[in-house]
């Protein structure tokens, strides 16, 4: 036994994956990649092979891996203090990276309340709406409103505004009622629009719902622009612009959940930015730190800050907590993990890389069993089916998407599937060489997979 497949044995013994069921391991079938370290957007496993992580390690990664200015922030931090409580102490990275965050999203945003991990942030988001409502003396409106097939993570208050079955279905005797409105799914259209030609009249359901029921209705949550879990669904910028003007005229909170298209995966800090407009609360996490570190935080204004300041005596306190809030090394990472996409122009440089990206993927057009081509900033899918006419798609049991992960491993990219979605989220410091490489693999992936299956 080598020592890779010593430590694999270990960790089938001891360790329980996320989002993995752990039988697939079993007997002779393909076991979990070890890997030993990681260099700029590559990963390399114990055997020295490399492979280009083509979704930045779930989304986390912008600035590849293993960072000279990171690694060195992290470990003066370590050695200055590596945490202290929030409650009633502070810090000068919780301070500065504050700061940066109000001033990168704008007027009229100052407040930031941090956590641990883009679900955390949701919650937060969640019981700040909610208690905000019941202290301007409206507890009735207590409803979250959220898009069919939406994810915004897995604990149970983000499980209860999240609309994926997979994920939701057996904790539904644990999670709060919410309300559900159909996602904007440009491809399949809830409506039967054809794509790139409607008026959003999804929207309707939401102005139908809004005007009967904004009275009990406390916030709608989007993710903006990308339903990630759903297939990295891309949908258009007046959707979210539309929504603004409608949460303003019913008197319902907009939550934007950023956790994973904030700091440039769309081409911009923010993808409100895109709609050109301001949510009244905005959660992000992922790469806030580049992927060292967990940290999240969840953005609102002062129109939320002041329904909860008041004397001691009032109970108006925002009593919720974690930890970690706030963690010395976390947040000094995030500050230069901002500063170096300050310096290196991070942000500007990317429209350039992100038209190299989207011409390389017009080339799936070629292959039969691609149904659709979805692409925004540095984020694009692929979705494939059975039958391009009528959109049949693959049958879950197929795992056809799986099996398009164990061939593009094989040929050196980690592409790891949404069901029958192929998505790309390199770290945002790919080059335009490697954008091509990296289409390149998944094209023969799935040209292998498909014609197969």
């Amino acid at each position: 036994m080598t020592d890779t497949e010593s430590w694999i044995q270990k960790d089938l013994k001891y360790v329980w994956h996320p989002d993995t069921q752990m039988k697939q391991y079993e007997g002779d079938n393909y076991k979990p990649t070890l890997i030993e370290r990681g260099e700029g957007i590559y990963l390399y496993d114990t055997d020295g092979k490399r492979y280009i992580d083509g979704v930045s390690s779930w989304w986390v990664n912008t600035l590849g891996h293993s960072v000279p200015r990171l690694n060195n922030v992290l470990t003066e931090q370590a050695n200055k203090i590596e945490h202290v409580l929030l409650a009633d102490f502070t810090h000068k990275p919780a301070i500065e990276l504050a700061e940066r965050l109000v001033k990168l999203a704008g007027e009229p945003f100052s407040k930031v309340f941090y956590s641990d991990d883009g679900s955390t942030a949701v919650e937060v988001a969640i019981k700040m709406a909610y208690q905000y409502w019941y202290q301007k003396g409206q507890p009735q409106k207590r409803y979250f409103v959220s898009m069919t097939d939406s994810y915004h993570g897995d604990t149970l208050g983000s499980v209860s505004v999240g609309g994926i079955d997979i994920y939701k279905k057996i904790f539904n005797p644990l999670v709060f009622e919410t309300i559900k409105v159909p996602a904007p799914y440009c491809y399949r259209c809830p409506k039967g629009c054809k794509q790139n030609s409607c008026n959003i009249d999804c929207l309707k359901d939401v102005v139908k719902l809004f005007k009967e029921h904004h009275n009990e209705i406390a916030a709608i949550i989007v993710e903006p622009l990308v339903q990630g879990a759903a297939g990295m669904r891309v949908y258009p910028a007046e959707y979210l612009n539309r929504l603004r003007i409608i949460c303003d005229e019913y008197d319902v909170l907009l939550i934007d959940d950023e956790v994973a298209m904030a700091f440039g995966r769309t081409g911009k800090y923010f993808a409100f930015e895109h709609a050109r407009i301001k949510p009244d609360i905005f959660c992000v996490a992922k790469g806030i730190t580049a992927g060292y570190v967990p940290l999240a935080a969840t953005v609102t204004t002062d129109k939320i800050y002041s329904a909860f300041y008041d004397d001691f005596s009032s109970l108006k306190t925002f009593y919720h907590g974690h930890s970690f809030t706030g963690n010395p090394i976390a947040c000094a990472v995030a500050v230069e993990t901002l500063k170096i996409m300050e310096e290196a122009k991070i942000i500007e440089h990317l429209p350039f890389k992100a038209d190299v990206f989207k011409q390389s993927l017009q080339k799936f057009k070629n292959l039969s069993h691609v149904g659709d081509i979805r692409h925004i900033g540095m984020v694009g899918a692929v979705e494939m089916v059975r039958n391009r006419e009528t959109k049949e798609p693959y049958k879950f049991t197929e795992r056809v998407g799986h099996k398009v992960f164990l061939e593009a491993m094989k040929r050196g990219a980690i592409l790891r599937p949404i069901g029958n979605v192929i998505y790309f989220m390199p770290p945002l410091v790919i080059t335009e060489a490697q954008i091509e490489e990296l289409t390149q693999i998944a094209y023969d992936s799935i040209k292998v997979v498909t014609e197969s299956v």
